[in-house]
């Protein structure tokens, strides 16, 4: 059941019969440069990260990563709102499979996910963070007005990233 619908996606949420697709997701080298090893190197370990990340956010808040997918049913990626411990906000994540990227899906997802997170859960601000150098997603977020803070490091080991925050039109002169 679509969570989001867009001109040319569909934003769902994720359940355990998409890991196929999920360990295909975080293993392609665009995930691992730019968001790291997560150590999902089989089914059992992909069924684990969606049941203990996403899942567990959409019992926990209403929202999460969605899988994003193309009309015709096609996985592309993911998009979302992720609250970690490490951050006061709520984050906008995205990733897409190398094959979809350069064609604006991940731009489009993202737009629908920030209008989704003000209207249907009053987020009003929102941060989102990227490995420094990943020029297109510093670009992507500048897209969609988000402004760079500088870089922070999420816990006291983690190398730096860089962070943004957004906010919603109208508040915090977004």
């Amino acid at each position: 059941m679509p969570v989001l619908e867009t001109e040319r996606l569909i934003l769902r949420r994720l359940e355990a019969g998409d890991a196929p697709f999920i360990l295909e997701l975080v293993n392609e080298p665009g995930w691992l440069r730019f968001i790291g090893d997560r150590n999902i190197h089989d089914l059992d370990a992909a069924r684990r990260y969606i049941e203990n990340g996403p899942q567990a956010m959409y019992q926990r808040y209403g929202y999460g990563l969605y899988g994003v997918g193309l009309k015709d049913g096609t996985p592309i990626g993911m998009c979302g709102i992720v609250k970690r411990e490490s951050l006061e906000d709520v984050d906008l994540g995205f990733a897409l499979l190398g094959r979809f990227e350069g064609r604006g899906y991940a731009r489009e997802a993202a737009a629908a996910t920030l209008e989704h997170a003000s209207r249907d859960h009053d987020l009003r601000r929102m941060a989102a963070i990227t490995t420094p150098g990943n020029e297109r997603s510093i670009r992507l977020l500048r897209s969609l007005g988000f402004e760079p803070q500088g870089e922070r490091r999420l816990t006291a080991e983690a190398e730096p990233v860089s962070f943004f925050l957004w906010h919603a039109q109208g508040v915090g002169g977004g």
